[in-house]
């Protein structure tokens, strides 16, 4: 819109006399000092004074740096996960099942496990994502289904509690990464799980809940290494364990060759063919406590009663290859080797684990002791990665 369009007609004479009254000053100022050629061609400017910036700083001058949860050539973290787990045929011997309250002892079975296998389903949300912190927060769901040679002749409770309702676990946990310098982090995770032979439609109570936890303190040396060590509260080869833990995750210069490991739960090598394609080799310890909670349809023993818990744990050996579908979508592949720690079954004291790690406890007999042997297995998922 012009400004003409705002301007009375009756005030249009005016406005002319005063636009030549200002032409006529410019005029007579332009012939009070002569210009010479110079003036004209090189215009004159003032030299600047550059001490009026003695006093400037930066902004970012004195902000305390920290450092990233990430280094250069990591895998990509999975914020959602929905996988199959597949387990080929193997053996399981189930020892004498001794009772509780002097009731007499159950004799012991055995039986070959066609396959075992399951749907696993985990996410992992970022909550608050700062240069001096991240929070995650995420929930899992793990099954076990057990298919058997023939059902209809098992005669341990253990067994048949198995085939029938097989194994699951679900649960949360939490992900903290504290930076406390350019340097040095706290990284914590914690987790619930509630383990057992449940379904949903005849749930395990709540107070069943088993807790995980550890602390690492750590450092990242730069771009393409950190490290750390700290303390685990963990169930991860069946029955309660304090141990220390060794945190290490690192890049060669060329990108192509790293590794990522939390010992003693998992160590892998890495080869990155390129940004959208890896491979990697090692193992991963797998396990929980799980309450067998569920009466037997077929025998009638209620299992409830005896205060029981398989203490399960095994090493995958395995190889690993993960790439992108697209975009932000990755497929990950394992085969390898599943190799039994542990298939016992405990009784609680008192309401209360036997604590029997380095050989405590080594006078309380486990209920079952019952040894398995150890299958190919495959295990495929579809992931949602972070960025």
């Amino acid at each position: 819109m012009q400004i003409i369009e705002f301007i009375a007609p009756k005030k249009t004479a005016g406005l002319i006399v005063a636009l030549l009254c200002a032409a006529t000053t410019s005029l007579r100022a332009q012939t009070d000092k002569p210009q010479t050629p110079a003036d004209t061609l090189t215009p004159q400017v003032e030299e600047e004074d550059y001490s009026q910036y003695d006093n400037v700083g930066f902004a970012a001058e004195g902000a305390k740096r920290y450092c990233s949860p990430k280094i250069e050539g990591l895998s990509p973290a999975k914020l959602i996960s929905l996988g199959y787990d597949y387990q080929m045929g193997y053996n399981i011997k189930a020892d004498t099942f001794r009772r509780a309250g002097g009731f007499p002892a159950i004799m012991p079975d055995s039986a070959n496990v066609l396959t075992s296998n399951g749907m696993r389903f985990g996410c992992n949300i970022p909550v608050i994502s700062r240069t001096n912190l991240v929070w995650q927060m995420g929930a899992n769901y793990w099954e076990q289904r057990y298919k058997f040679e023939d059902p209809g002749a098992l005669k341990s409770p253990l067994l048949t509690s198995l085939s029938e309702y097989g194994l699951r676990t679900m649960g949360i946990n939490t992900t903290l990464f504290k930076p406390l310098d350019d340097v040095k982090f706290l990284l914590f995770q914690g987790s619930a799980d509630l383990s057992g032979d449940y379904q949903f439609g005849k749930f395990m109570p709540l107070k069943y809940t088993k807790y995980s936890a550890a602390l690492i303190y750590g450092k990242r040396t730069s771009e393409k290494k950190q490290w750390g060590v700290g303390l685990a509260r963990t169930y991860r080869v069946g029955e309660l364990n304090y141990i220390p833990i060794i945190f290490y995750n690192s890049t060669d210069v060329a990108n192509k060759w790293g590794t990522e490991i939390l010992f003693p739960a998992r160590a892998h090598v890495r080869r990155t063919i390129n940004s959208r394609n890896m491979l990697f080799a090692g193992y991963e310890l797998e396990g929980q406590s799980y309450r067998l909670w569920r009466s037997n349809d077929q025998t009638g023993f209620n299992l409830r009663n005896e205060d029981a818990e398989i203490r399960r744990g095994e090493i995958r050996l395995r190889a690993v290859y993960e790439f992108s579908l697209k975009d932000f979508i990755w497929m990950s592949i394992q085969a390898g080797y599943r190799i039994n720690a542990r298939y016992d079954v405990d009784r609680l004291s008192g309401g209360k684990e036997i604590y029997r790690a380095f050989g405590l406890a080594s006078d309380a007999p486990y209920v079952m002791v019952n040894p398995l042997t150890n299958p190919l297995y495959f295990n495929i998922s579809i992931n949602l990665v972070s960025p």
